[in-house]
């Protein structure tokens, strides 16, 4: 809202609310749905998938959750993310390349984290970090427009802005919205990981799997459009970005020998 009202005044304000509760509404009741179709997920059953399927609903009695809907992304790059409103209405899902390369017991740790975003109601804070992100950068690219198409050149109309304030809002607000949900989303990873290490009972399964999956993303990338990649990135295990260059500096994962080290260090204890 004090974007919208810094490129259009009262208007811009108002103009700006009503965006982002469209887009919170939107992300709250249909984003699980989305990202799924994205990615061209597909729900297995327990006859179709029974060893992960039956892994899922042992992991989830353990965590005292409902049991998530399965689904299997086919994509040959290594990786997982659970999605959904609430622990009612989730979902977990794992690429055809992380069930061939992990044993059994790294991919229950994998899980194993999967189904603690969905207890920590991590994809519902993800969902909304990441449309106020969007929103923000939608406004800043409508300060770029109105820019170009002469808009606030003059600070005394009503409703004005001077060109000099909308030009720092198309370069401030969309790298301010990256840091919000850069944090947000690295902070959610290292409590996913203590707790999904604490529903397998084995810190060490995921510490495994985690060495792996982040040697098997650099390998074989992922086959998805990159504006589609980039707004997703954060809901995977591993960060499927990981070595494109500048994005390095602004991964939404914590760095993955840091997520190790804890992990090493619970199962020691």
């Amino acid at each position: 809202m004090w974007a919208g009202g810094a490129l259009g005044g009262q208007s811009g304000a108002v103009f700006a609310f009503v965006i982002a509760l469209v887009m919170n509404f939107g992300s709250y009741w249909f984003s699980d749905k989305i990202v799924l179709s994205m990615y061209k997920a597909q729900e297995v059953t327990e006859s179709q998938e029974p060893q992960f399927y039956n892994m899922v609903k042992d992991l989830s009695q353990k965590a005292n959750l409902p049991m998530p809907k399965v689904y299997i992304i086919p994509q040959d790059t290594p990786n997982a993310f659970a999605t959904g409103r609430n622990p009612e209405h989730a979902a977990v899902a794992a690429t055809t390349g992380i069930l061939r390369l992990l044993t059994k017991e790294e991919l229950e740790g994998v899980m194993a984290h999967e189904l603690a975003h969905v207890k920590n109601r991590d994809i519902l804070v993800g969902s909304i970090a990441a449309t106020i992100a969007g929103a923000v950068s939608m406004l800043a690219n409508m300060a770029q427009w109105a820019l170009i198409f002469g808009g606030g050149r003059n600070n005394d109309e009503e409703g004005g802005t001077h060109p000099a304030v909308m030009i720092a809002m198309m370069i401030i607000a969309p790298i301010a919205a990256m840091i919000v949900q850069m944090a947000i989303s690295r902070s959610r990873e290292y409590g996913a990981d203590s707790e999904g290490a604490r529903i397998c009972g084995r810190p060490d399964y995921l510490a495994s799997a985690l060495k792996k999956l982040e040697m098997g993303s650099k390998q074989i990338p992922m086959h998805v459009n990159e504006s589609t990649q980039e707004a997703t990135a954060h809901m995977f295990i591993v960060n499927p970005l990981t070595g494109k260059g500048l994005m390095s500096l602004f991964s939404t994962h914590p760095p993955i020998e840091d997520r190790v080290r804890r992990l090493e260090t619970m199962a020691s204890k």
